[in-house]
């Protein structure tokens, strides 16, 4: 397993709005991905994490860099798979192994 990964996401925040109403938009994001619409694109219209003007990259990251349950999806992933929603502290993410 390589020590170091890439990957995107989006946050979808609920330090400015309610649970339910987060992960009903990350749901929707989620939808809108699979239905073929362009992560990165996604991530710069929707995301609430600075990284969303990257469309989302977050850059090479090793494990102990990102709070648990972001790192165990995003370890979890194979390249250019894209995850489930997780939830985190910070809200609800996407998240897109790129390395």
């Amino acid at each position: 397993m390589s020590a170091k990964i890439r990957a995107s996401h989006i946050l979808v925040s609920t330090d400015s709005r309610k649970k339910d109403v987060a992960l009903t938009e990350i749901e929707a994001l989620h939808k809108k991905i699979t239905d073929g619409a362009d992560f990165g694109e996604v991530a710069s219209e929707a995301s609430d994490c600075p990284s969303g003007s990257r469309g989302g990259d977050l850059g090479q990251f090793g494990r102990g860099m990102m709070v648990p349950e972001f790192e165990e999806a995003a370890f979890g992933l194979d390249v250019n798979a894209m995850s489930g929603v997780v939830e985190t502290d910070f809200g609800y993410h996407l998240i897109l192994r790129t390395e």
